[in-house]
């Protein structure tokens, strides 16, 4: 694995706690050049110590993926401090469940920002690079809730179906010189839970996560997407705990 890491610059969103923060450290001790995005800064900041420490090669920058220019902005600096892009991650996402009838409108939009149109700007930013370049590949995070839908989930879960469907055109369209794959993890330790505003789903999602698996075990799986030789592309994982049933 280490071989087909190493020295590859890859950019990450959402890196600042959770899948992204563990992805950044694996990939980086695998000898991987990466670059930070994320709205705390402080955060990146220390991770991007800890991981020079370390001996790895990492950067950062503030990024708020609902702002095409912001998400321009980072696969420029990206390019400015490396020279190429091998690997975008379209990380950053939210999940603040709450029944239809709660009618939390602007938690809809704010999921519709982040998880799709997210997802659509590091496409929009990273694609003319890798086409240039004629090599790349896009890893973007959908979830489990890509696969089924459950009560308080409705908007997320179309969020993340979405996400599936844009990399399943996107990998139809690219052609033999761009990987495209997308990673469906489980139930996860993250801050997710956290942006749950609605006390009876949040609760439920607080008791839900307490079978979760670690961060790590997505980054070891994005590790592995990305380790593939260039003619073999991992379309799609999905990782979930042994015991769920779901």
């Amino acid at each position: 694995m280490t071989t087909n890491i190493q020295g590859k610059v890859v950019a990450i969103t959402g890196a600042s706690s959770g899948i992204g923060e563990a992805t950044a450290r694996l990939l980086a001790a695998q000898g991987a050049k990466v670059v930070l995005g994320a709205r705390r800064t402080d955060r990146l900041e220390t991770l991007t110590g800890e991981l020079r420490t370390k001996g790895g090669e990492a950067r950062y920058r503030a990024l708020d993926v609902t702002k095409r220019e912001d998400v321009q902005g980072f696969v420029d600096f990206t390019l400015k401090e490396f020279g190429r892009l091998d690997v975008l991650i379209n990380n950053a996402g939210v999940m603040p469940l709450s029944k239809l009838e709660e009618l939390k409108v602007e938690e809809w939009d704010r999921m519709v920002d982040v998880n799709i149109r997210g997802v659509l700007h590091g496409i929009a930013a990273g694609l003319p690079v890798m086409k240039r370049q004629k090599s790349g590949q896009f890893i973007n995070l959908s979830s489990i809730g890509g696969h089924s839908v459950v009560p308080t989930a409705a908007v997320y879960c179309a969020t993340k179906y979405a996400v599936i469907a844009i990399s399943e055109g996107l990998r139809q369209e690219v052609g033999a010189d761009i990987r495209v794959t997308v990673i469906s993890p489980g139930v996860t330790t993250s801050e997710l839970a956290e942006s749950i505003s609605d006390p009876a789903s949040r609760e439920y999602m607080r008791e839900f996560r307490k079978g979760a698996i670690p961060a790590e075990a997505i980054a070891r799986s994005i590790a592995y997407a990305i380790s593939q030789p260039a003619d073999v592309d991992v379309s799609e994982i999905i990782i979930r705990p042994t015991s769920s049933a779901y």
